[in-house]
């Protein structure tokens, strides 16, 4: 058995109106919100698809992962238009061995103390970004040279995250109680650097989708008070699905953790057209699907630790499996629970790929 000699031709427009549940799906669409560099160049290597690039070209890396993701069979994928980072403190660490050799040299992690923002001075003179730094000359190179079908997305709406991350969390959970006005003042500014960044995305027709990220929860709960959310996250999230929908373009969310807690006010009152990343421990996508079937997109969902150590057979099974439960009647897209991460052995990503790529095929 080849992997991936079934071919697809990407479809975005397809994947949206399955995803939206506008028609009952052609094929199985692959979504993810991004893969680690690290599979990229494993792909790309694997599979020669450089062969006719340059690594001089300055084009050169969105070139190749036009190659890449096309050749994975992906009807849209993540560019990342650079100019808009928060100045946050970050702390290396090394890499855990990976026997698939796809290592980086170090990951970078957020402090959870005490970040660059404790006092109303600080919020005066953090060094905020703004949008008209952004570089989008990846994303006009894309206007002009994607493939026809396809799509691509960048990041946008890490109110939470960046909210957290500015004060550190653990600050953050106090100053909720202690000084709320400046965690009010914070969220705002936050939330309006991204409703601009969100409007420059929508100016651009090859962006697909506004694809929000706001990890707000862990395993057992949301990160803050549910209430909370509701007053100092949530709002900005449902104006720029207010933007997304002025420019018809969909809004999906990409939020880490157990959100049940306000899976109501994201689907009533903020009205995401679909939601990202599912664990198994604290719901697995096919229980999603069941209970959110027909009211909201459900996107990936193959858990990261199965897929990490997972052989063949049980790989493909779990695969077909997750399909006859989510593939009917469309509101579903094959990926991972999360991320492509440099972690997931190559085979096994590309096996849930192949056996996406083989289910209903006869």
């Amino acid at each position: 058995m080849k992997l991936l000699e079934t071919r697809v031709e990407p479809d975005f427009e397809a994947m949206i109106r399955c995803v939206l549940r506008k028609e009952d799906p052609k094929r199985v669409y692959h979504i993810e919100l991004y893969l680690d560099q690290e599979i990229i160049n494993a792909v790309s290597e694997r599979f020669d698809l450089a062969k006719n690039l340059h690594p001089s070209d300055p084009l050169y890396s969105i070139k190749r992962d036009v190659a890449v993701h096309r050749f994975l069979g992906y009807d849209v994928f993540r560019i990342t238009l650079p100019g808009l980072d928060f100045p946050l403190h970050w702390h290396p660490v090394g890499d855990p061995a990976n026997p698939q050799g796809q290592v980086r040299d170090s990951r970078d992690w957020v402090e959870e103390h005490k970040g660059p923002i404790q006092t109303w001075d600080d919020f005066e003179n953090y060094p905020w970004p703004e949008v008209k730094n952004v570089d989008t000359s990846v994303i006009e190179w894309c206007e002009k040279n994607l493939p026809d079908g396809m799509a691509v997305f960048d990041l946008t709406t890490h109110i939470f995250e960046n909210l957290s991350w500015s004060l550190g969390y653990e600050t953050l959970c106090y100053k909720l109680y202690d000084d709320p006005d400046l965690v009010q003042a914070l969220a705002k500014r936050i939330g309006e650097i991204y409703l601009d960044f969100t409007r420059l995305l929508c100016q651009f027709s090859r962006i697909g989708a506004i694809w929000g990220s706001d990890d707000m929860g862990f395993k057992t709960q949301t990160l803050i008070p549910p209430d909370a959310l509701r007053r100092l996250i949530l709002p900005w999230h449902k104006r720029a699905v207010a933007i997304a929908r002025e420019y018809g373009k969909p809004y999906f969310l990409h939020a880490c953790g157990n959100i049940e807690p306000v899976m109501e006010d994201l689907i009533e009152d903020v009205c995401i057209d679909a939601r990202h990343s599912f664990e198994d421990e604290i719901i697995p996508v096919t229980e999603a699907k069941k209970k959110y079937s027909g009211r909201v997109g459900i996107l990936g969902g193959i858990d990261m630790d199965f897929l990490s150590r997972a052989n063949e057979a049980d790989i493909r099974r779990r695969v077909r499996e997750t399909l006859d439960v989510c593939q009917p009647g469309g509101g579903y897209c094959l990926g991972t629970g999360n991320t492509v991460a440099n972690y997931i052995p190559l085979e096994n990503y590309l096996i849930m790929l192949d056996e996406g790529r083989r289910y209903g095929q006869i």
